[in-house]
């Protein structure tokens, strides 16, 4: 295998992965619509977190990594991984348009023994229902693939940049495989939350409790509630599965269970956070809210699928004056909202969403009249009659 690895689509999948296979040797061509991120990796800028800049610009300069919008690169790679979005309709139906459009360009371009990857989340059945048809095309190409000899070649390819490989039977498993894994901790996170808003009622710490129920060695994992799920995957990935299960007139209840708990906690938190205005003698309309944290979860600048994006809306609609302070995401435009200072002192609560590790939480209970902590980042004992409200 003399040619690079090609990946179409340089974002929160396909630029890392492009680092990991560069990083082990191989040379690598990302295919990227977006002239911005093109020029931003040309000279060697990362755009994601995940990928430092100062590691990144070694591998561009090297020519292990190469960047282009043409898909005229996909003729000369040993292998082609399709790294694209697959979001939701408004109607929460998956929505492949981009990656099967991304077939159609690749389709044309393919030559003998390439091998093609699906590394985008989606439903079972995908590359060999939606994907192959496109690949074999109107010109009556064979694509001889989803073959013993494709796990095998699948299997090499990914043995040259890491170091243990699972192979499975079938893309339906493997597609599978990577939706349960999201799956299982979405139904187990809405456990959690449904289980906090029980302790709110009995005036229990759920954080006492699940802390206690960890200490058990074995038959336990520690889940944590928190505000709702955020991210590209545990918001969106099981609604793939219980898409495709209606196929088979069968109906996900638990995983649709768990949606609906962990997509209403942003409206209880508000709930909360009313209440704990109120006993403070303030209506939340008018009162200086500041969110700290928008990111969907801690240190990073990722705000896709964020509860305190829903929670601001909320907050908003409710007639509160909301701020955020995140030092990771300066602005959040369609909120019309920028990053401020942290003052404590000058709000009426302070509203933790994400629990970043550069704060200092005592300081800010000491300062602020009161915390509404949906993350446990204060660490201190509150039942909802202090000045700490914890989730």
């Amino acid at each position: 295998m003399k040619g690079p690895v090609a990946i179409v689509g340089a974002g929160y999948v396909g630029l890392p992965l492009a680092q990991v296979f560069a990083g082990a040797g191989n040379r690598v061509v990302l295919v990227e619509a977006n002239p911005e991120k093109v020029e931003l990796v040309k000279r060697g800028e990362s755009y994601i977190r995940d990928v430092p800049s100062e590691e990144l610009a070694p591998l561009v300069e090297s020519g292990a990594i190469e960047i282009t919008s043409s898909y005229n690169v996909l003729a000369e790679a040993d292998a082609i991984l399709i790294a694209l979005q697959t979001p939701l309709t408004a109607q929460r139906e998956p929505d492949l348009s981009i990656v099967l459009g991304a077939a159609g360009d690749i389709a044309p371009r393919l030559q003998k023994r390439q091998l093609v990857v699906l590394e985008s989340t989606t439903y079972p059945g995908t590359t060999r229902e939606r994907l192959r048809p496109i690949l074999e095309g109107g010109s009556g190409k064979i694509v001889g693939g989803l073959t013993p000899a494709c796990t095998e070649r699948a299997v090499e390819l990914y043995s040259r940049a890491l170091k243990t490989v699972h192979p499975v039977s079938s893309p339906e498993a493997a597609e599978l495989t990577k939706l349960l894994e999201n799956i299982f901790r979405s139904v187990n996170i809405a456990l959690v939350n449904e289980l906090a808003q029980l302790c709110d009622r009995m005036q229990i710490d759920v954080w006492e409790v699940i802390g206690a129920a960890a200490t058990k060695p074995f038959g336990f994992m520690s889940f944590q509630p928190g505000p709702g799920l955020g991210g590209h995957c545990m918001p969106i990935d099981p609604f793939y599965l219980t898409w495709k299960a209606r196929e088979y007139d069968f109906y996900t209840e638990f995983i649709e269970l768990a949606g609906k708990v962990n997509e209403n906690m942003p409206y209880w938190c508000l709930g909360k956070i009313a209440r704990a205005l109120n006993a403070n003698e303030k209506a939340l309309k008018g009162s200086k809210v500041v969110i700290l944290g928008v990111s969907y979860k801690a240190d990073i600048d990722d705000t896709r699928e964020s509860p305190a994006l829903k929670l601001i809306e909320l907050l908003q609609e409710a007639e509160a004056d909301v701020s955020y302070h995140d030092p990771f995401v300066p602005e959040l435009p369609e909120q019309g909202l920028s990053s401020t200072a942290l003052d404590p002192a000058a709000a009426d609560c302070v509203v933790i969403v994400t629990a970043h590790s550069g704060i200092d939480y005592d300081a800010l209970v000491e300062q602020a009249p009161l915390v509404v902590d949906l993350r446990n980042a204060t660490g201190r004992d509150g039942t909802g009659n202090g000045k700490v409200w914890k989730l």
